[in-house]
């Protein structure tokens, strides 16, 4: 798996989706009554914003939540561990961690939202640590990725002065 992030056709096609994907939400903000759960981060704020929704609100909620939300994590997430195991070198997979467990908190901040919104289960009160930590992770993937596209520019100019 890791040999198949670190190829470059890979990597592209990850920060491609990455731009398709997030103006998505945008696009789709006014079905869900225009914000988020995304962006709170307590339970009684999520609960509190899903009580407003309309029916069709929830829907759409729920289905952005399922289908872009999912792709959204997958597709950020593979792109900073990828930049992190191409240009890290022996570091790589360590420095992929941060990106790995953006994804893995990401998705189940998706899953306690789309439990809430279906109202199967309430476990929205763990929005509390799943929010901030999924935005510190997010960040600290981010800028191992910025460094990894330092490296990968520094590296096409010593190429190119060879």
């Amino acid at each position: 798996m890791i040999a198949v992030l670190k190829r470059t056709p890979v990597i592209w096609g990850l920060f491609i989706a990455q731009l398709l994907i997030f103006p998505c939400f945008a696009l789709f903000s006014d079905a869900v009554g225009g914000r988020y759960l995304d962006t709170i981060t307590t339970g009684e704020g999520c609960r509190a914003l899903i009580a407003g929704m309309t029916e069709a609100q929830r829907s759409a909620h729920f289905w952005i939540t399922v289908l872009l939300d999912t792709a959204y994590p997958l597709a950020y997430g593979g792109f900073f561990a990828a930049m992190a195991l191409r240009f890290f070198g022996r570091f790589g997979p360590i420095a992929a961690l941060p990106a790995l467990a953006t994804i893995i908190v990401d998705l189940t901040e998706n899953t306690v939202q789309a439990l809430a919104l279906s109202g199967a289960a309430d476990a929205l009160d763990a929005k509390s640590w799943l929010t901030p930590l999924k935005f510190g992770l997010f960040f600290l993937a981010a800028a191992i990725a910025l460094i990894a596209l330092v490296i990968a520019v520094a590296h096409l100019f010593r190429q190119r002065k060879a």
